[in-house]
């Protein structure tokens, strides 16, 4: 299974000329400032027109998503942007998430993520051969796939959905998790769940099973570094993969900001530390977060546990409904490849688009986007939370406005 990544040759868009020769230079947008960039992404985007959507993930960084049509999650926004009749999804978040939009997408729909460099350090945590590996391992002592489901984050590359999907498994969201768990338990009696260790023993312990029937697969180690008995003992079966921004929050810091404020709600991701949301007020996915804030009373103070763009973003537009909104680590839980595409980046794929290029497209492989789609349907028959994402400045007021 295979994922290509190129530069394919744009359709010609609107009025703009078919252009000659290689893609404007990165390296001449990066040496200018962010603010520079306002104009010319704004004369982009008229000139675009409705051929092209912008999607902006929650944890970007103001200067670009202020330019999104849409925010929301990343299966919300690739629903979305499959929905539409635009020819060209840029797609502001990471490269899991541009696979994602590019798997549901429409036929002829092209995604381009602005920075291909621009990844996820949890979906990275599983690289295909390591899963297949794993699986091989399972399968000597005993545990095919008549006796264990593989269920994949969202959180994961276009190959891991497609794993899952072909040997009986499907995708699931943070929202839908325990959903997912129950659809597995009743096809068989295991399950493997890749990538994120946080977000399965999260799920697993709230639906009662105990910690003593989930074990740890680390890839790096012989066969998971768990014992033949273990394995075969265990119900869930956690990959060792975590999100670099969640696991910083630490129990530590509950403690100290309920000290500091008397009071205050503690809201966490699920995917943070099983510690740090035993002592939470509450856990949810990022679209729940939200809501949590919001359906809050005047006068109510937040401490939340998840990336620092999104919360920062949240105390800005709930200071004037008398909410308090702060994160729950001051030290700067940035997501740091979400952050790595800049206005610059913007600038650059939008341009070459107005030009007539398609610079860093997303294309994954036919038969991987065969089974990925299929672990994505599957998903469908547990229910996903409804889109709640809509045009970027229904929930931003200070959001650029689409001029096209």
């Amino acid at each position: 299974m295979e994922l290509l990544v190129e530069d394919a040759p744009a359709t010609r868009v609107a009025d703009a000329p078919v252009s000659e020769g290689e893609a404007c230079s990165l390296e001449n947008y990066l040496a200018l400032p962010d603010n520079t960039m306002d104009e010319r992404i704004a004369a982009a985007r008229k000139q675009l027109g409705k051929s092209t959507i912008l999607l902006g993930h929650h944890y970007q960084r103001d200067e670009v998503i202020r330019f999104a049509d849409y925010t929301g999650d990343s299966y919300r926004l690739s629903k979305i942007a499959a929905s539409t009749e635009a020819q060209y999804v840029v797609f502001c978040g990471v490269h899991f998430m541009a696979e994602c939009a590019d798997v549901l997408g429409k036929a002829g729909q092209q995604v381009i993520l602005p920075d291909i460099n621009a990844g996820c350090s949890m979906a990275d945590m599983a690289e295909i051969s390591q899963v297949e590996d794993c699986w091989e391992s399972l399968e000597r002592v005993g545990l095919g796939e008549d006796k264990v489901t593989p269920l994949t984050y969202m959180n994961s590359t276009a190959a891991i959905k497609a794993f899952c999907g072909e040997r009986g498994g499907l995708v699931c969201t943070s929202s839908n998790a325990a959903a997912a768990f129950d659809w597995a338990f009743e096809r068989r009696e295991k399950i493997l769940f890749l990538p994120d260790q946080h977000l399965g023993r999260n799920t697993a312990y709230a639906m009662g099973i105990p910690m003593n029937e989930m074990v740890v697969w680390d890839p790096w180690q012989i066969n998971g570094g768990v014992a033949p008995d273990r394995l075969r003992a265990a119900k869930v079966i956690l990959w060792k993969g975590h999100c670099s921004v969640h696991q910083r929050f630490l129990p530590s810091h509950v403690d100290a900001m309920r000290a500091k404020y008397p009071g205050v709600q503690v809201i966490v991701h699920p995917e943070c530390r099983w510690e740090v949301c035993q002592k939470a007020d509450a856990l949810g996915s990022t679209e729940r977060l939200i809501e949590l804030v919001e359906k809050a009373p005047e006068g109510s103070t937040f401490a939340i546990g998840t990336e620092i763009h999104l919360v920062n973003r949240l105390a800005k537009r709930f200071a004037g409904k008398g909410k308090r909104v702060m994160t729950l680590d001051d030290t700067g839980c940035l997501c740091t490849t979400m952050y790595r595409i800049s206005p610059q980046h913007l600038a650059w794929a939008l341009e070459n688009l107005v030009e007539g290029r398609v610079v860093n497209r997303i294309q994954v492989a036919e038969d991987v986007k065969h089974w990925a789609k299929v672990a994505l349907d599957r998903m469908l028959e547990i229910g996903v939370p409804a889109p709640k994402a809509g045009p970027a400045e229904a929930q931003a007021p200070d959001a650029v406005q689409r001029s096209a």
